[in-house]
């Protein structure tokens, strides 16, 4: 007999191009403090609870309390600047090409000069991971990655990346590099599928690309219930009580828990938030658990 409690694998480190990294991450798009004390105290303090990759962006900072362009690239460069040694302990990421009221450029002089005023910006001489934050469809794949080889060529960034990006535009992308695509960041979480049904994680399984997932809250929906289906809410509150913890707990494990094996972007300002989602490390979803939680969200049977 099928035993359909049977737990499914519990999360371990990730690889992006030959670096290993946490199955947790740091994202800065929240970082708009003004405080490089208190950004310090949290950075630091994700670093030290094993959220080693740090995601950044040169868009962040224009929304959620910011000041303006580059704002949060900078708080991150000044947190660099004040914590000896901090760099070295982290696999730092940024991305480039958005342009607001364009809104996107990834032609060969926009793209470089994003990356360079990135590293100025966050007071590095180079980034573990860079990623052309959404399509630009006026650009070739062809300048895109001779753009891209050359800024690796230059030692201004370790690996190649690509967020927002459709299996055929990787594929595209891919096809003139000279290196795998080190990483991709697709939203995915238990109210976002699609990455899960387009083919976005296939292809990242099959070109063992890293996986970053965006928003695994939902945007914070997850912790309220708002604007998600009722059936999902019970569903992850019911397996959070099998587990003995909470629905973000659930909602989290079930990311990790996909065979592609996505690293989860944690956007929050508090440590003991993220403290409190490691516990997801430690939870082992049956199958019947997992697949429950995808026919709750998208509201009809599994064939």
């Amino acid at each position: 007999m099928i035993d359909v409690t049977s737990p499914l694998p519990l999360p371990g480190s990730r690889l992006i191009a030959g670096r290993s990294v946490g199955p947790l991450g740091f994202g800065c798009w929240r970082l708009t403090t003004s405080s490089t004390e208190e950004a310090s105290r949290l950075v630091e303090g994700a670093v030290d609870l094993g959220l080693t990759l740090i995601d950044t962006a040169d868009v962040y900072g224009l929304d959620w309390g910011g000041t303006g362009w580059g704002t949060c690239e900078e708080r991150l460069g000044a947190v660099l600047a004040a914590r000896s040694g901090l760099r070295e302990r982290m696999f730092l990421v940024t991305k480039g090409g958005i342009v607001p009221g364009v809104p996107y450029d990834s032609s060969g002089d926009y793209l470089t000069s994003a990356c360079e005023a990135s590293l100025r910006r966050l007071g590095v001489e180079h980034v573990d991971l860079f990623m052309v934050h959404r399509p630009d469809l006026l650009s070739h794949p062809a300048d895109v990655a001779e753009t891209l080889q050359s800024l690796r060529d230059r030692g201004l960034i370790s690996a190649i990346g690509v967020s927002n990006h459709t299996v055929s535009q990787v594929e595209a992308l891919q096809s003139y590099l000279d290196e795998p695509v080190a990483a991709i960041q697709p939203e995915f979480s238990v109210a976002a599928l699609a990455a899960m049904r387009d083919g976005v994680l296939d292809q990242a399984m099959q070109h063992q690309s890293a996986v970053l997932s965006w928003s695994p809250l939902a945007g914070g929906r997850v912790l309220t219930g708002e604007g998600l289906r009722l059936e999902l809410i019970e569903v992850l509150d019911r397996i959070a009580a099998a587990h003995d913890v909470d629905r973000t707990s659930i909602a989290l494990s079930f990311v990790l828990a996909h065979p592609a094996q996505p690293i989860v972007l944690l956007g929050t300002q508090r440590l003991d938030r993220i403290d409190a989602a490691r516990q997801a490390l430690n939870i082992s979803l049956s199958r019947a658990e997992w697949f429950s939680i995808i026919e709750a969200s998208e509201g009809v049977p599994l064939p």
